[in-house]
């Protein structure tokens, strides 16, 4: 069945972008931040002690992200975009992700040295003062990461810099002065006009990301990536979140064969107790 669609020029979106400062030149420049994750292939064990899961396995680019770097790459190869930076916040490890996403067609890279569990809001921060100075026309993030399924730091990163927002995004078109975004709703399908610049997270039906391409993977080894602290960007952050203990979903049951739908309402009604 169709999804019904709304449209909106959303004032309050334009009105968020009135607030912010013009005092710098809008580069033709995409910014996509982009997280190291656990493999979404690989089945995620919890540690003994509950203080976390087991991070000795596959890691990869988060699969939303990948999402980022294709449109970003995309609006480049349409002539949106002038340059590709990714960014990537975590530690030294997190230069083997920027390089993926470099194969995929970005053009620089920037590695932010920080815990690799560092919260969104601290993300977001960090992901602020990189927009402050890199000055990009439009910011791409996944809409959220498969591993701690926060879904926060686009929002919170609008939020530092008065720049609107579309979030969940399954379409994005870029103009010259603004990006008309299609969200997925619960309710369906809607439609913001977004003043530039602003921030993009990116749903699962955006596109398709491509592979990298073995010349290209060999290019990415030559392309520069730039190294921060958190005091070369004037950041000196804190935790506000602590984890108590990490648990393990409880095992389903097995399932059970029944010969009959009458021993099938049956065990419905009086077992599950659901009908």
């Amino acid at each position: 069945r169709p999804r019904p669609t709304f449209h909106s020029t959303s004032q309050e979106w334009h009105a968020a972008a009135g607030r912010r400062s013009y005092g710098k030149t809008m580069s033709r420049r995409a910014l996509v931040g982009i997280k190291r994750v656990i493999d979404y292939m690989v089945k995620v064990k919890v540690k003994p002690d509950g203080s976390g899961v087991e991070k000795n396995v596959k890691m990869s680019m988060n699969p939303f992200c990948e999402i980022a770097v294709e449109e970003a790459v995309r609006l480049r190869e349409a002539g949106k975009v002038d340059e590709v930076v990714v960014a990537s916040v975590g530690a030294d490890t997190s230069k083997q992700t920027l390089r993926s996403a470099l194969a995929m067609g970005a053009d620089t890279g920037v590695h932010v040295v920080a815990q690799d569990d560092t919260e969104p809001l601290n993300v977001a921060k960090i992901l602020s003062k990189l927009a402050e100075k890199y000055e990009p026309r439009i910011v791409l993030l996944g809409k959220q990461a498969i591993d701690d399924d926060s879904n926060q730091t686009g929002q919170m990163l609008a939020g530092l810099l008065d720049w609107p927002q579309g979030t969940f995004a399954s379409e994005v078109m870029v103009t010259d002065d603004s990006v008309a975004v299609t969200r997925e709703v619960d309710g369906g399908l809607e439609s913001v006009s977004l003043d530039l610049p602003a921030v993009v997270t990116c749903d699962l039906r955006l596109n398709k990301p491509r592979f990298a391409t073995l010349p290209n993977i060999m290019k990415a080894k030559k392309k520069a990536i730039t190294t921060f602290e958190l005091a070369d960007l004037g950041l000196d952050l804190k935790a506000h979140v602590k984890v108590l203990k990490v648990k393990a979903p409880p095992k389903r049951k097995a399932g059970v064969m029944v010969g009959s739908v009458t021993e099938l309402v049956d065990k419905l009604k009086n077992e599950a107790k659901v009908i």
